[in-house]
């Protein structure tokens, strides 16, 4: 085989015809064996010269593959790997939902919360990561918490109330927490898709400064999700929004990506940003950035069809359910919902049972945080809290046939 050329075209690899492959081994069996032939058909020496064929064209594909691999757009998920490696970005792992948390005590300036403390929304537990302190206005900075179980689930606002460690007197009875924005539900394993797609936008960065640039090390900082990752351009400079994460591995790579520390600012909403003090010997950097609220999302999907004796209703229902979950919780922080695309992840789900060429009505009927929404006037849109992020559970998207 090291004697067939390899022929590339624009597209890539060309395969190299049977022709060729079988006149190719003949010529080296024939260098070592002479009076060697394979022409005589019906022979032995020539249906195992056809079956040696049939392998090096199996073989020969198999080196066009690894050569169209090579690359983000078709790379397998071991090359895509090494890919990342080569830019220092490495697929995301599954991670537990997770949340920031203030605590108050106005007559307990200075009291330390330590890393590992404990607290509770009365479902579920989240252990603080970094530690702090309380300051002298009586309350504590944000402090990340990361819930000891894993899985996916909202964390509104205000619900993370419960001190779990025990205090010591007379903190046990002054010491208060909360959380005052929503937290961030956990993630599966990020998909080959997924990670392909940062992997190219790696690809894509043009040096340090850049959004792009930045997006990248901050989708690569463990516990971020890639979707609540966004730069957003204002009068007064750059909002970076980052949900998930350590919040010292966030601001270590705004740090590190941006040029000019002046120009990151902070949301108007105060509530929503996260600042963290970076120290660069013999120097220290506040960091500012927005942890983006959730808005809980529900969606009642109602379909019909003009088959007169339909009776698959029921799966339609289980399967366009957890799709319409999946797109809306697969849209990007402050982007909006677009109906067109929850009726194509609709009708891609559907298609084993249904085809699309017999359903005859599908409506949304979309709420947010509560509230009924409609699209935009002329669109398909509904739009987001440029800041925020939608998030939808299992229960919160019902699909019926009507």
């Amino acid at each position: 085989m090291s004697t067939i050329p390899l022929v590339m075209s624009a597209a890539g690899p060309v395969p190299t015809a049977p022709d060729a492959l079988r006149q190719s081994l003949i010529t080296a069996v024939a260098a070592t064996n002479p009076d060697y032939t394979a022409n005589l058909p019906g022979t032995l020496v020539e249906d195992i010269a056809s079956t040696d064929v049939g392998a090096l064209i199996t073989i020969d594909q198999a080196r066009v593959d690894a050569i169209n691999s090579v690359t983000p757009y078709g790379a397998n998920a071991f090359i895509l790997a090494q890919q990342g490696v080569m830019l220092g970005i490495k697929q995301g792992a599954q991670t537990n939902t997770n949340v920031y948390v203030v605590f108050s005590d106005s007559s307990a300036p200075g009291y330390v919360i330590p890393s590992g403390f404990v607290v509770s929304d009365g479902t579920y537990q989240y252990v603080i990561q970094d530690g702090g302190v309380i300051l002298s206005g009586g309350s504590s900075a944000p402090l990340y918490a990361v819930a000891q179980q894993s899985g996916s689930w909202s964390v509104p606002a205000g619900t993370v109330n419960q001190i779990i460690t025990s205090l010591p007197t007379p903190y046990n009875t002054t010491l208060t927490v909360t959380n005052p924005s929503t937290g961030t539900p956990g993630g599966n394993a990020e998909t080959v898709q997924g990670y392909r797609s940062r992997v190219m936008q790696a690809n894509q960065v043009a040096g340090q400064g850049t959004p792009a640039y930045i997006k990248t090390l901050l989708q690569a900082v463990s516990g971020v999700t890639p979707r609540l990752v966004s730069i957003l351009q204002s009068t007064f400079g750059y909002e970076i929004i980052c949900g998930g994460g350590d919040p010292y591995a966030v601001a270590a790579a705004i740090y590190a990506g941006t040029l000019d520390l002046s120009t990151i600012v902070g949301s108007t909403t105060t509530a929503r940003n996260v600042t963290v003090t970076i120290t660069d010997s013999p120097n220290q950097y506040n960091i500012v950035y927005v942890n983006p609220p959730q808005q809980v999302v529900t969606v009642s999907a109602i379909w019909n069809t003009t088959l007169p004796n339909f009776t698959a209703g029921a799966q339609v229902n289980q399967l366009a359910a957890p799709a319409i979950q999946s797109y809306v919780n697969s849209i990007v922080v402050g982007q909006p919902i677009n109906l067109l695309e929850m009726q194509n992840a609709f009708q891609a789900a559907v298609t084993s049972v249904l085809d699309t060429n017999n359903l005859t009505t599908l409506t949304f009927n979309v709420t947010i945080n509560g509230f009924a929404v409609s699209p935009e006037a002329g669109t398909s849109i509904i739009l987001s809290d440029p800041e925020s992020y939608f998030f939808a559970s299992a229960s919160g998207v019902t699909v019926a046939q009507g």
